[in-house]
């Protein structure tokens, strides 16, 4: 039998109570992220958004721009953990 190292946690929440123009991603896990990037996908602009690093506990606000934002929209987030590896997670509205 083989070990596998354990699964890795999204360490995002989104806090969606200013929707449907603007979203909190924050950072509720135990490490920096760094690198992020978030783009959408379908209907809408998001405002561009970027950040260096996210530290635990930090938020990053995502502004939709478009009226009429539909269910096959999704946005994406990418980022690197410390030690280097890359993720993407994504959601919907």
């Amino acid at each position: 039998m083989s070990s596998h190292p354990p699964a890795y946690a999204v360490p995002f929440v989104i806090d969606r109570s200013l929707a449907p123009r603007l979203y909190r991603l924050v950072n509720m896990g135990d490490e920096v992220v760094r690198g992020l990037r978030v783009t959408l996908l379908g209907s809408g602009l998001l405002v561009p958004v970027s950040a260096t690093c996210l530290a635990p506990g930090s938020r990053l606000t995502l502004t939709i721009v478009g009226s009429d934002l539909s269910r096959d929209s999704i946005v994406v987030v990418r980022w690197f953990r410390p030690d280097g590896d890359e993720y993407l997670w994504r959601f919907s509205f």
